[in-house]
């Protein structure tokens, strides 16, 4: 039970973190609905799970790669400015019926893709799970079983505070007019952007190269 509590405690701090992935969810939950956002943020735990698997099983040390590194900066900073170019000038889409709110057409599929790839292209993702594995090899009496419920309090913490964040999104949704949907769509065309310069900026510091 210690090591669940621990794990929902790490979960938390992981939720509170502002980043990419959070502006993803708000504009996603306010455009396509809750159930949309549900799926795009399994993308979002999927990508998690796949960092957990990979640093739990010892290949943390591909971090230490300094082509691993400048690689997964400057491709998930190129990811991050394509998608954020794309919500900057994305036109705002009405619906007969929909109260004049922009909600364009959007498949599951590709929300589940677009959680998976905004988050697992972000090196600091992948940075924090491997401080994460690093922390639980120092607990030397956490046996499998709480390393199990570690893991699965900070994954179940971080999907149910997204899952949050995108209902209370939607609440909003009613005072949300195209035109502010406009200009939130900049907003965070505008921060992905700065985001994923941010990430290829990361990955020349790492090289030393500015």
């Amino acid at each position: 039970m210690q090591a669940l509590l621990e794990g929902i405690g790490m979960g938390l701090v992981l939720s509170a973190m502002i980043g990419p992935v959070f502006f993803a969810l708000i504009t996603n939950s306010i455009e396509n609905g809750f159930r949309h956002t549900v799926v795009l943020a399994l993308g979002i735990l999927f990508s998690d799970l796949i960092y957990v698997l990979i640093t739990y099983f010892g290949v943390s040390f591909f971090s230490q790669n300094p082509y691993f590194e400048i690689i997964l900066g400057f491709v998930g900073g190129i990811i991050l400015i394509a998608f954020g170019i794309n919500s900057f000038f994305k036109k705002n889409l009405s619906r007969p019926n929909s109260g004049g709110l922009p909600l364009p057409k959007a498949g599951k599929t590709k929300g589940f893709f677009k959680g998976f790839s905004i988050n697992g292209v972000n090196p600091f993702v992948l940075l924090f799970w491997i401080s994460i594995a690093g922390l639980v090899s120092l607990k030397d009496k956490f046996g499998r079983a709480d390393i199990t419920l570690y893991y699965i309090g900070i994954l179940g913490t971080v999907f149910s505070i997204d899952l949050l964040k995108a209902y209370v999104a939607k609440q909003l949704r009613a005072f949300i007019t195209p035109r502010v949907m406009g200009l939130l769509n900049r907003v965070v065309g505008v921060l992905l952007v700065l985001f994923g310069l941010r990430l290829i900026y990361f990955a020349l510091e790492r090289q030393g190269l500015v």
